[in-house]
């Protein structure tokens, strides 16, 4: 299809960005003008996106302006302080990042030491949540919202002592919330959509989507698939009847050291034996859980997942205490829980019921049902005279030790407007990611400085689509498509769930927000090195491409269920993040201990030492993705804090 039938020329919200400077392109980047210039009903009441960040589309997630202070930084190896201006602020913490490990320190903080503290948050993107982003679009009235980066609230019975109680003091009840959407989260089985794969004309020759309809590799299925004949079979054998043991004569725990040296990919090719066109079904294995593909992805890995071709092997259960169960946070998403819990704009639900908390002036209401519409007064979250405060676009570039005792312990620099300027604090968690806390602490010890350094976050983009109608996908009978070779590994219609007032469509003719994920690596390189080429990738690519992408994947997709990308797109936020998931140790580079148990000598437990009166509390500390490990994180932070507190001459 040519720009036009893609919809290129169209009038929606967006930017494009070469080189990570914004450019108009376009359109209005205000949402009552655009949707007006549509013929849409504005929704008058609805606020501006200049006014409102999460209404505003284009490029999201790593926004310009949100990293390009910290890349100077790191490119100069220092900062010019000459001009900076000391604000005379003095504070009892200071926390640089305000993601959900920062907000989550902020909240452990107040609650210890009391609501008579002070504390300021700040962080450098214009929004509060860090990968907890919510993506809001307004149409015809109603209020369309999706996360724009962390899902859910995965495994909550695996949850730590702290983040549980945590999501009690926010106000969160999970049982309530599964029992108001029991009946809805089945919508689209009851409506008999299921998933489908998309094989795509650059790899096959041929676009054709084919219905999984059992969810499973049956006869039917791989019979209308463009797969040769010796692949459709290779494909059942692992799915079903090939019960080999690879590994005849070794024990359980022979086996599992040989797999975690073996990657997937290896693993299905050398010992599975399965025709090549097979892997491409398995290729984005792991993907999910750590952005990675079944090259990088150990093979017992893919065990604990539940991938195939371990059915005769006799592998004994992993115990407790292993994997993903390790104290300090988890390691990934080896072992499968009990389910998760999805709020409709992911968890950017927490992070928005998190700033309630600390400052209920800014999020009205008063239950986790009514913070889904809530209006958030950004302009109160800065306000003097408060007991926390939250100051967004401000870049961190310096926390150092000032030699005074007491308020003035530690002083804080940020970059805002173009200036420099000083807060001091009487302590400071850095509650930003790992290998940016050398550049910012400089006077860390080398061999701290090394641990921080040693992860590399992995890089995603989750983008959102709001679209006028589903009805294409009623139509194919699918709710989610795999497309592995495609710009966009997966697309699919947001989790039928509803939060208050903020309500999921219940049938084909309303709007609804599409996900879809993509995952920057290449196979072949090691995995750092994937993560490194992924993230250029991500930062190097305008706007312009995603959206003809994501037009000619939707429309190509989707085509046949009558889609048309001109005529149904609303409006697309693609939230890329360069540094994404923390890095999580894989056995194929790193030490086994590192793997299986809570070992002291990982790095991420020498990078996260208390240094004085800073401490440090994020996801990556725990090497680890989820929620529950940047919360654990945040508040042993703390702990430290109050510690240090009552015993200065012992910290």
């Amino acid at each position: 299809m040519n720009d036009r039938e893609l919809g290129l020329g169209r009038r929606i919200t967006r930017r494009d960005f070469v080189q990570g400077v914004a450019v108009p392109v376009g359109g209005s980047l205000v949402l009552p003008r655009w949707t007006e210039a549509l013929g849409e009903d504005t929704n008058a009441d609805a606020p501006s996106t200049e006014d409102y960040p999460p209404l505003r589309t284009g490029m999201r997630g790593s926004h310009a302006g949100s990293f390009e202070i910290g890349h100077q930084l790191r490119d100069q190896r220092g900062w010019d302080f000459s001009d900076a201006i000391d604000t005379g602020e003095r504070y009892d913490l200071v926390i640089v990042g305000g993601g959900i490990s920062g907000l989550a320190a902020a909240h452990f903080f107040i609650k210890y030491v009391g609501r008579d503290s002070r504390v300021l948050v700040l962080d450098n993107h214009d929004d509060f949540g860090g990968h907890a982003k919510r993506n809001e679009f307004h149409h015809e009235g109603r209020t369309l919202a999706l996360n724009g980066g962390t899902l859910n609230i995965e495994s909550p019975e695996r949850y730590n002592q702290p983040s549980q109680q945590l999501l009690q003091d926010i106000g969160i009840d999970l049982g309530r919330f599964l029992s108001d959407n029991a009946d809805s989260r089945q919508m689209y089985r009851r409506m008999g959509l299921g998933s489908a794969y998309f094989f795509d004309r650059e790899t096959w020759g041929i676009d054709r989507l084919v219905k999984n309809d059992r969810g499973g590799f049956t006869e039917a299925f791989v019979a209308k698939t463009p797969l040769s004949l010796a692949a459709q079979q290779d494909l059942l054998r692992l799915n079903g009847s090939d019960q080999r043991d690879y590994f005849s004569g070794l024990t359980s725990a022979e086996k599992k050291v040989r797999l975690a040296k073996m990657s997937y990919a290896d693993f299905l090719q050398d010992l599975a034996k399965v025709d090549p066109q097979v892997l491409w079904f398995y290729q984005g294995t792991g993907a999910g859980s750590f952005v990675t593909g079944s090259d990088t992805l150990p093979a017992l890995f893919a065990w604990e997942m539940g991938q195939p071709g371990f059915g005769g092997l006799g592998l004994e259960p992993t115990p407790d205490g292993m994997l993903a169960d390790l104290p300090g946070g988890h390691h990934g998403r080896q072992r499968s829980g009990g389910g998760s819990v999805h709020f409709p704009d992911g968890n950017a639900t927490v992070t928005r019921l998190m700033v309630r908390w600390l400052l209920p002036d800014a999020v009205p209401g008063s239950t986790q049902e009514d913070v889904a519409t809530a209006h958030v007064d950004y302009g109160l979250l800065d306000r003097s005279g408060q007991t926390a405060r939250i100051r967004l676009d401000s870049t961190v570039v310096r926390a150092r030790h000032t030699g005074a005792s007491g308020s003035d312990a530690v002083e804080v620099s940020y970059v805002r407007d173009g200036r420099t300027h000083h807060v001091r604090g009487r302590h400071a968690v850095m509650a930003c990611w790992n290998r940016m806390i050398p550049y910012l602490v400089p006077e860390l010890p080398a061999t701290q400085k090394e641990a921080l350094r040693f992860g590399v976050k992995a890089p995603l983009v989750y983008t959102s689509v709001a679209i006028r109608n589903w009805k294409a996908f009623a139509k194919l009978n699918v709710s989610r498509v795999s497309a592995p070779t495609m710009y966009h590994a997966r697309v699919r219609l947001d989790e039928a769930v509803s939060l208050g007032d903020l309500r999921h469509a219940e049938n084909p003719e309303e709007p609804i927000v599409l996900s879809l994920t993509r995952y920057p690596v290449t196979p072949g390189p090691p995995r750092k090195v994937q993560y490194r080429l992924g993230r250029e990738d991500l930062l190097s690519t305008s706007f312009e491409t995603y959206e003809r992408k994501i037009r000619d994947q939707l429309g190509r997709v989707l085509g046949d269920g009558g889609f048309d990308p001109a005529r149904d797109i609303i409006a697309i936020s693609v939230n890329r993040w360069p540094h994404g998931y923390s890095y999580t140790y894989n056995s194929l580079t790193d030490p086994l201990e590192w793997v299986f148990t809570a070992s002291d000598e990982r790095p991420c437990v020498k990078a996260r030492q208390p240094f004085g009166s800073i401490t440090i509390a994020n996801a990556d500390a725990a090497a680890s993705p989820h929620t529950d490990a940047a919360i654990l994180e945040a508040h042993r932070a703390v702990q430290e804090i109050i510690h240090r507190r009552a015993m200065p001459a012992l910290g």
